[in-house]
């Protein structure tokens, strides 16, 4: 698809960091990027999009790219259904099966072999080049680390938390395969446990906050026990991958996250 569309009202169904998801026709939404987003970097996800549709995982379906208003965007299918995080926050006794649920899908993405997606390592490393409030030494210590870890050619999400899993009436749907690559499962996770640890969801009440924060504990840890229920795991080397992941996670430009990760950071190099 082609050409400059104009924008029309169109139904918001979500709105995230990089973009909008909008209404697109009865069975298709569009995921509208932000300004600054260059039609490169939009086709990279559209092809990660693919690959992986074609690997048989539970995603949305891609259908090409669209230019509105100047700003370029992708179609898929429209998956109806609440976030795992929404539904979480709605239903906290069910927090053993979300997270259960959680792992099996993580575990099942990491069993996969794929070609023709970005490499992780040269991911973290132009992240971390990035990480503006990263001092020198810090940025050297976090590249160096990364060096020494170890390569991987299989499935990584890159952002997998509960808001990226769309609980449909057909089962659990991933989203926002924006920094998918081809890596080691082990960073993945390291991924994930910051996320779960220390992120912060966009536009929360502080209610939500609240109950968010009495949740991580016990959701990490059932999700790390589900997990090497489904695939085993050496807990020594994600712990080597957090402060590369760490580092990378500062060039995001999420303020309210920026000191805790910079702490965090601080007492790994200490460490």
């Amino acid at each position: 698809m082609s050409g400059d569309i104009k924008m029309k009202k169109r139904r918001i169904f979500g709105l995230g960091r990089t973009a909008e998801i909008l209404s697109w026709d009865e069975n298709q939404v569009l995921k509208l990027f932000r300004d600054g987003w260059s039609r490169s970097s939009v086709k990279r996800e559209e092809n990660v999009a693919r690959t992986i549709n074609e690997a048989g995982l539970p995603v949305p379906a891609v259908f090409g790219i669209v230019e509105v208003d100047g700003r370029y965007g992708i179609i898929y299918e429209r998956v109806d259904g609440q976030s795992m995080l929404d539904m979480l926050i709605a239903e906290p006794e069910k927090l053993e099966l979300f997270a259960s649920m959680f792992a099996k899908l993580h575990a099942q993405m990491h069993s996969l072999e794929l070609t023709g997606l970005p490499y992780q390592r040269q991911q973290l490393e132009r992240k971390i080049h990035k990480a503006e409030p990263l001092a020198e030494r810090r940025r050297n210590a976090a590249l160096k680390a990364l060096y020494e870890l170890p390569d991987g050619n299989l499935l990584c999400h890159g952002d997998f938390h509960p808001d990226n899993i769309l609980m449909s009436t057909r089962g659990p749907i991933i989203i926002d395969w924006n920094d998918a690559t081809m890596g080691n499962p082990h960073a993945d996770i390291a991924r994930t446990l910051l996320l779960l640890q220390q992120g912060v969801p966009q536009h929360p009440p502080e209610i939500v906050k609240e109950q968010i924060s009495t949740m991580r504990s016990s959701f990490t840890n059932v999700y790390l026990k589900s997990y090497t229920r489904n695939r085993s795991i050496d807990l020594a080397e994600i712990e080597l991958w957090r402060l590369p992941i760490a580092a990378a996670r500062l060039s995001e430009g999420i303020k309210e996250e920026e000191s805790r990760l910079l702490s965090i950071v601080e007492a790994l190099l200490e460490k």
